[in-house]
């Protein structure tokens, strides 16, 4: 029972939602003034989460970039920019650590159209902070 308690308390203390380390990411050049809006969602948090701001998926010069607009989420260690094809992290490709960066690359062999939502997601405790559900602008 002792150290079921003791479990308890260390998630707890060292959970997703507490204030955590933010490491930065690959910086992303800014959106070009010609790139075109092609998709775009408002993110949505999960239980315990505060989110705000959109994702918005521009495409200029032959490759595509994620623009956080408006964004601010709670604090927590670990967490990452994915492009998924669902709405949890088992089909995506990992961005980048979330930052103070706003734009985050795709690699150009990604299939753009093939996913559907931009996730914000505690990789180190496995806990998904919010979802944006992309639609085609």
């Amino acid at each position: 029972m002792r150290t079921l308690v003791l479990i308890v308390c260390s998630f707890l203390l060292f959970g997703c939602s507490e204030e955590g380390f933010l490491t930065s990411g690959r910086l992303a050049e800014n959106i070009a003034p010609d790139a075109s809006l092609q998709y775009s969602g408002n993110f949505v948090p999960t239980a315990g989460i505060s989110v705000a701001g959109a994702a918005q998926i521009y495409f200029s010069e032959g490759s595509y970039k994620v623009q956080l607009t408006g964004f601010s989420i709670s604090n927590g260690p670990d967490l990452k920019v994915y492009l998924s094809k669902s709405d949890v992290p088992n089909n995506f490709v990992n961005l980048g650590n979330l930052s103070s960066q706003t734009v985050y690359e795709i690699p150009n062999s990604v299939a753009v159209a093939d996913y559907g939502y931009v996730l914000i997601h505690c990789q180190q405790y496995n806990h998904l902070f919010a979802v944006a559900a992309l639609t085609q602008n």
